[in-house]
């Protein structure tokens, strides 16, 4: 048996000698980290610009001063209005048939609540006289209540939204015993062109718990703070524009 004939494949012949190939190109390494690297900034910076510009803008607000209008309408649309004597402010106050008894003042509203713990606010105003709100309120809780204690601060008190200042103090009756005679003194003052516009409240001291307030644990801890914000948010100053 022969075996089969090679395979044949077409070829060329070149004469014997040494021949000289031109050298493959290639990248030197530290050429070719650069290029990587300057594509990795380049791509980053293109994420970075397209977050950028499909990231809605934040509006810059620096709250107080600039801490805008109420968001609706007047605090108290529903309630009668008093203004003063000598047309420095107006405030509102609640109407006929509700549980404050309304005395009126040349300079202010006095109401007495007769629900609940019930309680004394006192919504009025006077000139400043340079002074600060907090040198008002010190100086009236001195005048009225001598043997008040300070209790604390409250941060960013707002009278008319116009920034101010209001503590909380508490007063013992000369013949207190416990906290049972414990009475709560709540003052806001705010000043604006040299007028001042003060909410002051006086009840009787009761810690908030879920059986009584709003349910919630309250530095104020007496029953007429409950009602008090949309009074003081109510007051306007003579020139004020609409809220």
């Amino acid at each position: 048996m022969t075996s089969a004939p090679p395979k044949v494949w077409p070829g060329y012949a070149v004469p014997e000698t040494s021949y000289a190939a031109a050298p493959a190109k290639s990248t030197p390494p530290a050429r070719l980290l650069l290029i990587l690297g300057a594509v990795v900034v380049l791509v980053a910076a293109g994420a970075v610009a397209l977050s950028v510009w499909f990231t809605p803008s934040e509006a810059l607000v620096v709250c107080p001063p600039d801490c805008g209008t109420p968001p609706i309408s007047k605090p108290v649309s529903t309630n009668p209005r008093f203004t003063s004597e000598d047309g420095e402010f107006s405030v509102s106050y609640p109407g006929p048939e509700t549980a404050y008894d309304a005395t009126f003042e040349p300079n202010g509203v006095v109401l007495d609540l007769l629900a609940g713990d019930g309680g004394t606010l006192r919504l009025f105003g006077q000139p400043a006289n340079g002074q600060t709100p907090r040198q008002i309120a010190d100086g009236l809780l001195r005048e009225h209540y001598p043997d008040a204690t300070f209790d604390y601060e409250i941060p960013n008190a707002f009278v008319g939204y116009q920034l101010g200042y209001g503590e909380v103090a508490d007063d013992y009756p000369a013949d207190a015993i416990g906290d049972d005679d414990r009475n709560r003194v709540l003052i806001m003052v705010g000043v604006k062109n040299d007028y001042a516009l003060i909410a002051a409240a006086a009840g009787p001291f009761r810690e908030f718990s879920p059986e009584f307030g709003s349910g919630h644990p309250s530095g104020a801890n007496f029953f007429l703070a409950l009602d008090m914000a949309k009074y003081v948010n109510s007051f306007t100053w003579r020139g004020d524009p609409p809220r």
